[in-house]
């Protein structure tokens, strides 16, 4: 049973690192091995050994990915690599004062792992900027139980 995550930050102004840094804090002392990674650089590729992935994301401009996710995106899209061995949780990021496009780059990181075979682990956690609550305080409480989903779907696997 493995208990490797990989963190992929998706950011344009640093608040899903933030998140990212939360969940690696949390993960850890749940007896987690964390790495984070920014998606600058980083293609379909990097999900060929499969595993273990939390996706730290926001959306900007007009439900726009990030421009440092963009290159992972799209790989994605023209690659369409299977995914069948990756398991992933995803952390997104929006504003409900761009109602049209709350929340879309998790929702369209979320459809392409989708389809592509992934496997996600728990529901998606969305964050609102408008809510009034710190993104890496709804972070913490939410890592530790999506975790042991994780581990407990992978126990169930083996």
């Amino acid at each position: 049973m493995s208990r490797s995550v990989t963190i992929l930050v998706g950011t344009t102004t640093g608040n899903a690192q933030y998140c990212a840094e939360e969940a690696a804090f949390r993960l850890k002392a749940a007896g987690g091995e964390v790495n984070i990674r920014q998606m600058d650089d980083l293609d379909a590729t990097l999900f060929a050994e499969g595993g273990l992935y939390l996706v730290c994301i926001s959306t900007y401009g007009q439900g726009d990915v990030p421009d440092n996710a963009r290159g992972l995106y799209q790989s994605l899209v023209t690659a369409k690599p299977n995914l069948g061995g990756v398991r992933y949780g995803l952390i997104s990021l929006g504003d409900t004062s761009h109602a049209q496009t709350f929340g879309f780059a998790g929702r369209r990181f979320d459809t392409q792992l989708t389809k592509l075979g992934a496997q996600r682990v728990g529901e998606v956690l969305t964050h609102d900027a408008s809510s009034g609550t710190m993104p890496e305080e709804v972070t913490a409480a939410w890592i530790t139980p999506w975790f042991a989903l994780a581990v407990e779907g992978d126990a169930t696997a083996a």
